[in-house]
C-alpha cells in the first residue's frame, strides 16, 4: 500500500478545496447581501460581542479562498476550527449529533478537516509550497 503514499498531495488538495468551498458559501451570504448585520445581529443573541461576527464572516469567506489557493493554510485553519467550535458551542449543539437540519456532525466534520489540515499542512499543490521553496516532495528528490 505504499503506492498510496504518493497520492497524499492530492488528498490534502482535495480536503483544501472542499473545505474551502463550504466555507466560501456560507460565509458569502455573511459577507455581501447585507446579511453581516443580521450575522452581527445573531452573534449578539448568543451572548458573545458582536464584532466577532465579522471575524467569522470574515473567516468563513476570505478564508475559504486562502484555503482554495493554499495560502496560510495553517492560520486560517486554526480560525475556521475555531469558528466551527463556537458554531457547534452555540448554535448547533442543544440540537445533538444528527438532528435534522441543525445538528452539529457537519460542523464537527468541518472543524476536523481544519483540524487536520493544522498539523499537515497545505501539502505540495499549494501556494504555501512554492513560498517556502517547493514543499517536502520537491526537497526530497532534490537530495
Amino acid at each position: 500500500m505504499r503506492f498510496l503514499d504518493r497520492m497524499q498531495p492530492l488528498a490534502l488538495l482535495a480536503l483544501r478545496l472542499v473545505l474551502g468551498a463550504v466555507m466560501i458559501g456560507h460565509g458569502y451570504g455573511k459577507v455581501f447581501h447585507a446579511g453581516l448585520a443580521q450575522h452581527v445581529a445573531r452573534v449578539s443573541s448568543f451572548g458573545l460581542p458582536g464584532w466577532l461576527a465579522y471575524c467569522s464572516a470574515f473567516t468563513e469567506f476570505f478564508g475559504g479562498i486562502l484555503l482554495i489557493a493554499g495560502l496560510f493554510t495553517r492560520c486560517v485553519s486554526v480560525a475556521v476550527m475555531i469558528d466551527m467550535s463556537v458554531a457547534i458551542w452555540k448554535v448547533h449543539f442543544k440540537n445533538g449529533f444528527l438532528a435534522k437540519g441543525s445538528g452539529y456532525e457537519f460542523t464537527l466534520t468541518l472543524a476536523t478537516v481544519a483540524f487536520a489540515l493544522i498539523f499537515f499542512g497545505a501539502g505540495p499543490i499549494a501556494i504555501d509550497a512554492i513560498r517556502r521553496g517547493g514543499g517536502g516532495v520537491a526537497k526530497a528528490k532534490k537530495a
